[in-house]
């Protein structure tokens, strides 16, 4: 019986761990939600201690918390934050849609550390999880406010910073490739020629025009909807609150949140959610596409394009000796495919919001949750184990172009297209240079085909041999 301690709710006592700080309502919901085995993370969880301090804050302010009571709360609040209590907090992210669980959970769980940082032992209620922790709020207000600041925590703190990280070392091949010609190829067959440096310069854009539109959403997740309690009215709650609350979550996290332009649209539908993610799935599919374009310039080492040399990162087979493969690029495609699927759920539960009140807050924050920790270290892991140890093979980037039948291209203002695919074509067929053939029939002489057929001149704007 010492293992456990009697806790109530409105439907009656439960047995509750001795040692836990939550109470009767969690434990309902660890015996009611047996689904996944997952539970929030840190993100989440430190949002819902500085929802919850924030809350006692501007309560107090108000007239509404006792003094000693206010700092026990903001005390176990802090706690929260900083990650001592993560594991005081065990629902199952499938759970309520509303999120109830979770809220009651962190109301109990401050309630009970503030009753014993008060002196009192855990499981009285000197601090009540309802009265206290919750006053003036709702789970219909308080979790989308953590789903908010959990979110764009997470796009300022972890997925900005990261692809910064992979914009910089995209830019740093940019220009250590600048002088590197190589073929340049459309529906994976030869094309006129390129840098190597201006393929990275496109992925580099990539990733910057990703933070732009990563930017965008800023907005529309810093609308916090706390303060509209159950439905969007705001009863039970003060007229400030909703003000006073957003400010010092701004404080607290260092984030331009603000109260909701609408609190019946912020707690009815989540499209902030659904929009940021979408900017997160787009990013994926950019990392994805420049994963899977190194792969294949990397690929060989000897009988494929071979045009970059990948990093060592460990041995690829435990049958073939010495074979290396890309393995970090392939988990970033891997993290893509998860994002998508993420997406996938982002989007549908977003749209599902009835009357006032959209019942899929908890998968919601996961999944967007989820989404952002695998863009941020994927970005940080692509760039730092396998873009920056990148190098060029230049010799057989300048050999590849030589043989290109491409290269016949810059002889279509000279020649003609019909007489210079003649040229291209039999090159081909005899195995020469595209220069080895205009040269044997005397479409060009050795001066002028050093001007038209020079493969660095080829990889800028212009007509070459244009006098």
């Amino acid at each position: 019986m010492d293992e456990f301690r009697s806790e109530s709710d409105s439907l009656g006592e439960m047995q509750v761990p001795a040692d836990a700080y939550w109470g009767a309502q969690t434990q309902r919901a660890i015996e009611n939600f047996p689904i996944s085995g997952i539970s929030f993370g840190r993100r989440f969880i430190r949002a819902l201690g500085v929802v919850k301090k924030a809350a006692a804050r501007a309560n107090n302010d108000l007239g509404f918390l006792p003094d000693d009571v206010t700092e026990a709360i903001v005390a176990a609040a802090d706690e929260v934050i900083a990650g001592d209590h993560d594991d005081q907090f065990p629902v199952d992210v499938f759970q309520t849609g509303s999120g109830t669980s979770s809220n009651m959970n962190a109301n109990e769980v401050i309630a009970n550390r503030a009753a014993e940082i008060m002196g009192a032992e855990i499981g009285d209620r000197i601090v009540h999880p309802n009265d206290h922790v919750n006053f003036g709020q709702s789970s219909n207000d308080v979790i989308p406010t953590a789903m908010h600041v959990a979110a764009l925590e997470a796009v300022e703190k972890d997925v900005i910073p990261a692809l910064e990280t992979l914009r910089g070392a995209l830019e740093s091949k940019e220009a250590e490739f600048d002088d590197v010609v190589k073929t340049g190829r459309t529906h994976l067959q030869d094309a006129t020629p390129v840098t190597l440096g201006q393929e990275f310069g496109g992925y580099r854009t990539q990733i910057q025009k990703g933070l732009a539109r990563v930017d965008l959403v800023r907005d529309h997740l810093s609308e916090l909807a706390l303060g509209g309690t159950a439905t969007g009215t705001g009863l039970n709650t003060h007229a400030e609150f909703p003000e006073l609350a957003a400010e010092y979550i701004a404080d607290a996290t260092n984030v331009g949140f603000r109260e909701a332009d609408n609190h019946f649209e912020a707690q009815a539908a989540h499209d902030a959610m659904a929009e940021a993610h979408g900017a997160l799935r787009t990013v994926a599919g950019s990392l994805n596409k420049i994963a899977n374009d190194l792969r294949l310039l990397a690929s060989g080492p000897r009988n494929g394009l071979g045009e970059i040399e990948q990093p060592e990162n460990q041995p690829g087979s435990s049958i073939m000796p010495g074979k290396i493969n890309p393995v970090i690029a392939e988990a970033v495609n891997q993290v893509h495919k998860q994002v998508v699927g993420n997406d996938a759920a982002v989007a549908a539960g977003a749209a599902e919001g009835q009357i006032d009140l959209n019942l899929y807050k908890p998968v919601l924050a996961y999944n967007f949750l989820q989404s952002a920790e695998l863009i941020a270290n994927a970005s940080t892991v692509f760039a730092e184990r396998f873009v920056r140890p990148l190098e060029a093979n230049e010799d057989h980037c300048a050999e590849a172009v030589d043989q290109s039948m491409a290269m016949a291209t810059s002889l279509n203002v000279h020649l003609g297209y019909d007489k210079a695919s003649e040229v291209a074509k039999t090159a081909l067929k005899e195995d020469k240079t595209v220069r080895e053939v205009v040269l044997e029939r005397g479409y060009l002489t050795e001066g002028e085909a050093d001007e038209v057929l020079d493969p660095r001149k080829m990889t800028e704007r212009g007509i070459l041999g244009d006098e």
